[in-house]
């Protein structure tokens, strides 16, 4: 099981860590989300996601950033969309007025990406969790909108490691508390 945190964009950055990982048929790519925003190819890191989904099994967390993207593709007002990175992302998809340049394959990748994802060991999700609360119960704000900064939470009642992403780490190093990793290495700010 392989975990990748917020890519944001950076398509370029993204095919390193494929072409250095080797994915197998035996391997489990989870992107911790936020795909999407702020890097220069958002379009590229999402065909590179569907391009490797024969290649091994690869689960997608939902990050707040697919879930700005999916309120607009719905309909929704672009506003806090557009300050969080929307721009370079209609950008990448060559936007110039009509939303259906995005294609279909792009939005239901998003659509149908999870809120977490469990092994025997760890669980997955974007932001953040409630250790008290189980995993298919929790507040999906949390999951995709509570940064560490706001709470650090201690272990989870089921005993398993979290694996997290959104909390950028500006020195582009992987934060580890033990029972808690976060990936989330800045890779759009250069890290």
């Amino acid at each position: 099981t392989i975990a990748i945190g917020d890519i944001h964009g950076c398509a370029a950055a993204l095919k390193s860590v494929l072409d250095a990982i080797d994915l197998t048929a035996d391997d489990t790519l989870v992107p911790l989300g936020d795909l999407v925003d702020r890097g220069p190819d958002s379009k590229g890191v999402v065909d590179q996601l569907l391009a490797i989904r024969d290649l091994c099994k690869l689960v997608v967390i939902k990050g707040n950033h697919e879930e700005m993207m999916l309120r607009v593709v719905r309909g929704e007002s672009p506003q806090e969309w557009l300050k969080h990175g929307g721009v370079s992302t209609l950008d990448s998809y060559g936007f110039t007025g009509d939303l259906s340049v995005i294609p279909e394959s792009h939005v239901e990748l998003m659509e149908t990406a999870e809120d977490f994802f469990e092994t025997d060991s760890h669980f997955f999700t974007h932001g953040n969790y409630d250790p008290q609360q189980p995993l298919s119960e929790q507040d999906p704000m949390i999951l995709r909108w509570q940064s560490l900064i706001m709470s650090t939470p201690g272990p989870h009642s089921n005993g398993k490691k979290a694996v997290l992403g959104h909390t950028p780490d500006k020195s582009g190093e992987i934060f580890d508390i033990g029972h808690l990793v976060c990936l989330d290495t800045y890779c759009y700010g250069g890290g």
